[in-house]
């Protein structure tokens, strides 16, 4: 009987644990973001409230990533107008990597920069662990889909962004 409590409470200790690092999910507000921007700029994703956001986790070296960012690059002025931004969250470690690759993919979206990889204080607080990885938020700062593909979130934009 003793073993069978103990293993129950390490499940229960392992669940609990898993829990606090689970990325935010549907229906959560994001976390607050405050980065700074290619300009050095801080912004802020409550600022953004008001607009839908997608918060796009990439980097420089993240082939992925950049084939995700030319797929952005021609959706991205279809619905700036309507309410739409991007802010897009690089883990690069190397500045001019950063700049660079946002220069070369025509990134016209907000950039921010969250040095440290993995370890990134921002890319621990949304459980990053791979990349892109992204998330949907809408006007009043919720979440309402994660790693759309750019086709779901164009669905998802003209459904949001009617009118």
């Amino acid at each position: 009987m003793q073993r069978i409590k103990k293993i129950i409470l390490v499940g229960l200790v392992l669940v609990f644990s898993y829990s606090l690092k689970a990325q935010p999910g549907y229906g959560q507000l994001a976390y607050e973001v405050a980065l700074p921007s290619v300009t050095g700029d801080t912004i802020r994703l409550s600022s953004l409230r008001g607009k839908i956001v997608l918060l796009d986790f990439w980097a420089s070296w993240c082939a992925p990533c950049r084939a995700t960012n030319k797929k952005l690059v021609k959706l991205y002025p279809k619905y700036k107008s309507k309410g739409f931004e991007i802010l897009s969250i690089s883990v690069d470690d190397n500045l001019k990597d950063w700049k660079r690759a946002m220069e070369k993919d025509k990134v016209s979206w907000l950039g921010v920069i969250d040095k440290g990889s993995w370890e990134a204080p921002t890319a621990m607080k949304y459980n990053i662990d791979a990349i892109p990885t992204s998330f949907l938020v809408d006007k009043e700062g919720r979440i309402v889909a994660m790693d759309p593909s750019p086709k779901e979130l164009e669905m998802i934009l003209d459904k949001m962004l009617k009118g």
